[in-house]
């Protein structure tokens, strides 16, 4: 059924006006004042709301295998979470394990996520090499829409890429055009510090992040900018949590480097306290890699993202419950790493962003859809409302109140980092694909309605890379 939006604040990233929305056959279909609807209509009152894309998370992990378990959120119940806090769009990652097919675990994940009720898409991980990677990466990219290629420098053991595969891979990526990510944390340092940490008797969950500091993240930073400077190829850093990390990404961009940079909505609002709490699943619950950091980084992720060194906003959003993380009950290495949020990322954002003037509305859409639609190249299908975009809507109330709690959450975990936290402004309707899936606490989310959406190699920031390459390429002297 057709939906319009009626009586609503339009927001992009650019500009803001009244308007009604017409959404028909999952496409924006006009956009426009006081537009009249056509009998069979679904309206939807915006009236003193804000109307604004849905939220695009470029990190998330559903149903993730790791560190001996599985994530507890599948694709529907995650899916399902983020449009009720607004999100319309993930990008999750494909993680093969040591010399396992990349092609095979791709169509492994893309069996898993048919089950989405909100559209998604993946970046694969490269976590080891060989001529057949080499050539799956060219496939992913020409057949099956991937333009963005994951690197943990993290994780020694198992999926860490070490220097010659970045090298190799980020390569391989400027070849084709797509873009490299990296999860920026030194391996070897932290496999350095998790045995120094324990074998001096810390074996509790504040050990994880003394094992991590935040000169590991820095360094790894520099590595992976460093090495994407010299390999021409444009770069992604997911949620950086510290200011060593965030300094070194304003230094390549100072210096006209293609760097991009992500922080989680926990990075900005949680810091390192938590893990000194005497509560084992308390503080276990909150360890996910980066750790929480010291309050001082709070603030200076906040000033990245104001000044725009760090681009978008997600959560990283990988679940376990409490007797998962009992895993490492007597070991902090053996917790699983990972937290929730997909459905409070734009609600704590609004509150902590927008109501304190450290974002306008505009700039909330900006971090929250329209620079990762941008960055991963699916602006303006997505990230925008314009005749002609798909019609995936965010619903804000400003006025609108709530307290978090695990106990009413719609994530599939029992935990919540953001437990108790007080939010004025909501969102309270989510139009996904033209249809209300998410309305004033009614869920109608449908489990397979999701779609797969294909991201195209050589986004535009590439052309201007191709110039100056040009412009600097190697020379040689004729000396005949």
């Amino acid at each position: 059924m057709p939906v319009i939006v009626k009586g609503g604040t339009v927001v992009n990233s650019d500009q803001s006006f009244q308007a009604d929305v017409y959404c028909e056959d999952g496409i924006i279909q006009a956009v426009g004042p006081d537009m009249d609807a056509p009998s069979g209509v679904e309206v939807l009152d915006a009236d003193g709301c804000y109307v604004m894309p849905g939220g695009i998370d470029p990190h998330t992990h559903m149903e993730l295998p790791f560190m001996g378990t599985v994530a507890s959120e599948d694709f529907f119940s995650g899916t399902t979470a983020g449009a009720v806090g607004g999100t319309t769009m993930i990008i999750d990652f494909v993680i093969p394990g040591p010399e396992e097919d990349v092609l095979e675990t791709y169509h492994k994940w893309m069996g898993w996520a048919e089950k989405s009720c909100m559209d998604y898409s993946f970046h694969v991980a490269i976590t080891w090499w060989d001529d057949s990677v080499h050539e799956a990466m060219g496939t992913l990219c020409r057949e099956h829409g991937v333009n963005s290629f994951k690197h943990f420098m993290a994780y020694k053991g198992t999926i860490m890429a070490d220097d010659e595969t970045l090298v190799n891979s980020f390569t391989r990526a400027r070849e084709l055009g797509a873009l490299c990510t990296v999860h920026a944390e030194s391996g070897e340092l932290v496999h350095h510090y998790q045995k120094k940490i324990f074998d001096s008797g810390i074996t509790g969950p504040e050990g994880h992040p003394q094992s991590r500091p935040p000169q590991i993240e820095g360094e790894a930073a520099n590595r992976a900018i460093r090495f994407a400077q010299t390999l021409d190829v444009p770069l992604y850093l997911v949620h950086n949590s510290c200011s060593h990390s965030l300094n070194e990404i304003a230094r390549a961009r100072r210096e006209g480097q293609r760097v991009f940079g992500e922080v989680l909505a926990g990075h900005l609002l949680v810091d390192d306290s938590v893990y000194l709490n005497n509560d084992f699943e308390f503080a276990a619950a909150h360890v996910m890699s980066p750790p929480f950091r010291p309050k001082a980084n709070l603030e200076a992720l906040w000033r990245g993202l104001q000044s725009g060194d760090l681009q978008t906003t997600a959560t990283d959003h990988c679940c376990f419950c409490a007797d998962q993380k009992a895993i490492g009950k007597d070991d902090f290495r053996k917790i699983p790493n990972g937290t929730g949020g997909i459905e409070d990322r734009m609600n704590v954002l609004w509150t902590h962003g927008v109501n304190t003037g450290r974002l306008t509305v505009n700039e909330f859409v900006s971090v929250t859809s329209a620079n990762t639609a941008k960055i991963f190249n699916i602006y303006p299908r997505k990230g925008l409302i314009a005749e002609g975009s798909d019609a995936d809507l965010a619903i804000f109330d400003s006025k609108a109140t709530h307290t978090i709690s695990s106990k009413t959450h719609h994530q599939n975990v029992d935990f919540n980092i953001f437990e108790g936290m007080e939010l004025t402004g909501l969102n309270v309707a989510t139009v996904s694909q033209g249809s209300i899936v998410y309305k004033d606490g009614d869920v109608r989310t449908e489990k397979g309605a999701g779609r797969y959406v294909e991201r195209p190699c050589f986004a535009p920031y590439y052309s201007a890379i191709e110039k100056r390459s040009s412009a600097t390429g190697p020379t040689s002297v004729d000396r005949s």
